[in-house]
């Protein structure tokens, strides 16, 4: 009889303890021309996996804001998220789609109290983008990925945020000296806050790069694990970029520090990474705890 007393009440602990862990508030930010709406589902996934889990879907502008200067759009979201970290005594996870993922680099490189545990990177142009993909069409519909470089190395093309991150291959020269935003980001050019910069970014505990071959709109797909092509046109893996070799912000000491995880999967379109139940439990869900 007391055995079956002390079985009890050792179960009711378990299940006291259970019901006491707080999962870390997840905090969502979208890409070129998204919206809150587009994320019901991997909201969805998360609560189902992540009981109770507080999770945000940041939304300051409408559609076509997203087209703003990638500075513009770091301020307007870091302002956001800010009251939520302050929130957090244990910190936060940090999930960023395409655009967006250019977008939070920006608020982790320059927030440098900022608790975030988990940066996860899914299918975002992290080395770039170069590639005539149906969002160049419809942006720009007189130019190709060969000349549009006339246009997006310009003060003029800098205000539009693709630009921010449009990344010649062929050109450059000009996207190290003309680059608003990926070429400071990446200490490609010089920057009084490099330093500081880096040091900001490296207080994230977790970057997990996700990614695949059937994306259809990030060019080359390997940009969303830092991967980019050469003068050729030939894909150079992270590990053999500059940006990681030289450490210029932070990749190689992550990979030092055993915090870096590439995950890619094939057969997933650019506009359902974060639709796709597959890709959550493979590749966000382990991050979330």
């Amino acid at each position: 009889m007391m055995m079956k007393a002390v079985c009890v009440w050792s179960l009711l602990a378990v299940c006291v303890l259970c019901l006491s862990v707080a999962y870390k508030p997840v905090i969502i930010i979208h890409g070129l021309f998204d919206s809150p709406a587009d994320f019901i589902n991997l909201q969805r996934f998360i609560n189902l996996s992540h009981p109770g889990t507080n999770v945000t879907v940041l939304d300051l502008f409408d559609r076509s804001a997203s087209l703003q200067p990638l500075w513009k759009q770091v301020e307007g979201f870091a302002e956001a998220i800010y009251p939520i970290m302050q929130n957090a005594a244990n910190g936060v996870h940090l999930i960023c789609y395409s655009q967006g993922g250019l977008v939070c680099r920006g608020i982790l490189s320059t927030l440098s109290d900022h608790n975030v545990h988990s940066f996860i990177s899914l299918s975002s142009p992290q080395a770039g983008q170069y590639g005539d993909t149906d969002y160049l069409k419809y942006l720009f519909p007189q130019f190709v990925k060969s000349n549009l470089y006339h246009v997006c190395y310009t003060a003029v093309g800098q205000k539009i945020s693709i630009c921010n991150y449009w990344n010649d291959p062929h050109h450059k020269d000009m996207y190290v000296n003309s680059s608003d935003y990926l070429a400071l980001l990446n200490n490609e050019r010089a920057n009084p806050n490099s330093t500081a910069w880096k040091q900001n970014f490296l207080r994230i505990k977790k970057l997990v790069l996700i990614g695949g071959a059937d994306d259809g709109v990030i060019t080359p797909w390997q940009s969303s694990q830092f991967g980019f092509y050469d003068e050729n046109e030939t894909v150079v893996e992270m590990k053999n970029q500059k940006v990681f070799l030289m450490d210029l912000f932070g990749l190689k000491t992550l990979y030092a520090r055993g915090d870096l995880f590439l995950c890619s999967m094939a057969g997933v379109a650019h506009v359902f990474w974060h639709s796709n139940e597959t890709v959550y439990k493979t590749c966000i869900e382990q991050w979330l705890t």
